[in-house]
């Protein structure tokens, strides 16, 4: 069910892969999107879980409605009855609330300073890394306490640089913004990466405990991918502080 798990110094990490759920085709198995055609009631099943198997309590568990935006939120608790806002970006110091971000070929960033107790979770798609949502939450954990010397950054499964294909014009205005994320398909023609160009900011910004999955979710049947499959689930990568004892 997870496809990835770290723990570093109490500040834990995960990504999950497709398989342990109960959701039917086209959404097999582990689908945690909320906005993607599934059955309602199989995507509550489905994160309660990946949460349990996480060892978390799926009412801690703080999800965001995406926009490939840049806006980030500051939680210190479940939304309860409250509106999810519309945010690709969630930064929080409580401890034992896990923040949750949906992908299915963007690129999941978890972010955590385990010395002042930060951690933030950001969605980074091309849209959103163009318009920096990683330096905003960024931003977001230094006003909490955090510092870039101190963050460990994790990104997980999301589609390589050799596989997201492009237009010329838009590969030239994401490299204007971004050089890093200039790329070329496997078969020669404009690409995008959006993975080293997240990386390329959280360098920039002084991250150096810095971490990206192998996995290239449009060439992996583990992961859900929405260029090779359109109508698909979303995977989840969460981040959280561990309860003091």
């Amino acid at each position: 069910m997870t496809a990835q798990r770290e723990n570093v110094s109490g500040a834990h990490f995960a990504f999950t892969d497709r398989w342990g759920g109960v959701s039917a085709a086209p959404y097999a198995e582990l689908n945690l999107g909320g906005a993607v055609g599934d059955d309602p009631g199989a995507v509550r099943t489905n994160r309660d879980l990946a949460a349990k198997a996480l060892g978390l309590d799926p009412d801690r568990v703080v999800w965001m409605n995406q926009v490939h935006g840049s806006d980030v939120a500051e939680v210190d608790g479940p939304w309860g009855t409250r509106p999810v806002p519309e945010v690709d970006g969630l930064v929080t110091a409580a401890r034992g609330l896990a923040l949750a971000v949906l992908t299915a070929d963007c690129v999941p960033v978890l972010l955590a300073d385990p010395v002042a107790g930060v951690v933030a979770a950001a969605h980074a798609g091309r849209p959103g890394m163009v318009k920096g949502i990683v330096p905003a939450a960024l931003d977001a954990m230094r006003a909490l306490g955090a510092e870039p010397a101190r963050i460990v950054a994790r990104t997980g499964p999301a589609v390589c640089g050799r596989c997201y294909e492009v237009p010329e014009a838009m590969r030239a205005e994401v490299a204007a913004v971004e050089p890093a994320a200039h790329a070329e398909t496997s078969w020669g023609t404009p690409a995008v990466d959006v993975a080293a160009g997240v990386h390329a900011q959280l360098a920039r910004a002084g991250v150096r405990d810095r971490e990206q999955s192998p996995v290239c979710t449009l060439e992996s049947g583990d992961h859900f991918s929405y260029r090779r499959d359109r109508a698909t689930g979303r995977l989840a990568g969460y981040v959280w502080l561990a309860e003091r004892t």
